[in-house]
């Protein structure tokens, strides 16, 4: 018996009898299969429905896999938390007051990741948002493209400002085992990646230019970016035609984020400097949002090459949540073809989801229409995505959206994977990863 939204909400409420027979009206608990189903707004609810629509699990699929996810442990190996609307009069205020485009731009993005602590619809969706994932951990991008250290710490303030005003439901997580006790405790928990190596950007020595890695690493960084699209001084970036590889910066970069326990991230990082990277780390290399170039070799996959140099670093592929890097049906359909991809070529060790996508609040829209359109600015420094022709549809983008996480067990059970191999994909092997990387030696 395949599943239509009658049925799927039938099911939903049989796996969860047992704990829907409390109040009815009162938030369910995180953690548990109601939170993955009860009490859905009409957007989460929507995009349920279409990755229903493509899926067609059966009822016995849908349950194993609510369940399941419910008590695993999921940690997306790069992604955003739930996403708070702007605040359109305040914005429009500064916009009427003469505001600069970078005031603008610090507004919106304070908006968007603090207004969960200060509005309390905007709250009330994060959190619903939250617990309709079943998400226990966030690889948070917590900086900004670039190596500049005041660029890449505005961020990280934002989500440590979150997690400290919010730790009775999400906390600022600095170890593994504090993700696994935010597990037990039925809570979510952000562990922080910034989109860059913070430079001095000074150049009298190797060490001194490598001092910041320290300060963002005490600050709560385990991760970082090496190259993000163009060349830097580490390495060539994905977008970047020339595909030169690794400096010998690089290396020494690569070094020093071994002996401090930073996980060296070559998402977007061009395809002779991930190689390379791997090569060269002493500890895992990731590639934390990304997918299989076998499949279809994007700027921002990895093929087959690089995948082999990854996994033998210890490393795994998280695959994202994009479509147009997806390609096939770019749904998630496509999303769990490259999963089995990795599985089939390089082992069920080696791949992660990374969704690289983030919810975002029901009233973002209405909130932007008071904000005055802006003047069309230049394209971004970083920006440097090939033309195509590639259509991204609604049914895709919906069926892979962030709170259908629990769709991505449904999947995986359908396709035969083992409990333990699924609990290995949602969040075993980034958790081993985390481990391994902060390990001496």
């Amino acid at each position: 018996m395949f599943l239509d939204r009658r049925t799927f909400l039938q099911v939903s409420a049989l796996v969860t009898a047992a704990t829907t027979a409390a109040d009815s009206c009162s938030s369910p608990e995180s953690g548990t299969e109601e939170s993955l189903s009860a009490h859905l707004n009409p957007k989460v609810q929507h995009a349920r429905e279409v990755a229903l629509k493509i899926l067609k699990p059966t009822s016995k699929q849908l349950e194993h896999g609510l369940r399941l996810h419910a008590a695993s442990l999921v940690f997306d190996a790069y992604g955003f938390a739930p996403r708070a609307a702007v605040d359109g009069a305040a914005l429009a205020a500064a916009v009427a007051a003469g505001a600069s485009a970078a005031e603008l731009k610090d507004m919106r993005e304070d908006m968007t990741m603090t207004r969960c602590v200060s509005d309390p619809a905007e709250q009330s969706e994060y959190l619903d948002a939250w617990r309709a994932s079943g998400v226990t951990c966030i690889f948070q991008n917590a900086g900004e493209e670039g190596q500049d250290p005041q660029r890449l710490i505005k961020r990280l303030s934002h989500f440590t400002y979150a997690t400290d005003m919010l730790k009775q439901f999400v906390v600022k997580a600095a170890v593994p085992d504090d993700i696994s006790e935010a597990k037990k405790q039925g809570k979510h928990c952000l562990y922080m990646t910034g989109n860059g190596v913070p430079l001095a950007q000074q150049w009298i020595s190797q060490q001194d230019e490598l001092r910041y890695v320290s300060v963002f690493f005490h600050l709560g960084i385990r991760m970082m970016h090496l190259t993000y699209q163009r060349r830097n001084m580490i390495g060539d970036g994905c977008g970047e035609e020339s595909n030169a590889g690794l400096s010998d910066f690089g290396r020494s970069a690569i070094a020093e984020m071994n002996r401090i326990g930073v996980i060296p991230d070559c998402a977007h990082s061009g395809w002779q400097t991930s190689l390379e990277a791997a090569k060269v780390s002493s500890k895992p290399v990731v590639a934390s949002h990304s997918v299989c170039g076998g499949i279809y070799p994007h700027i921002r996959s990895k093929p087959d090459e690089v995948i082999r140099a990854i996994a033998d670093s210890g490393g795994y592929i998280g695959i994202c949540c994009v479509p147009r890097y997806l390609r096939g049906t770019g749904d998630i359909t496509a999303l769990l073809d490259h999963v089995d991809y990795v599985v089939r070529k390089f082992g069920i060790d080696r791949v992660a989801i990374g969704t690289d996508v983030a919810y975002t609040s029901q009233h973002y829209a209405a909130e932007s229409r008071k904000v005055p359109r802006q003047p069309k600015a230049r394209a971004e420094f970083r920006s440097l995505w090939p033309k195509d022709d590639f259509e991204t549809t609604a049914t895709m983008t919906d069926s892979i959206a962030w709170t259908n996480w629990p769709l991505f067990t449904v999947g995986m059970v359908q396709r035969g994977y083992s409990d333990d191999d699924i609990r290995k994909v949602l969040g075993g092997n980034v958790m081993r990863v985390a481990r391994e990387s902060l390990t001496a030696g």
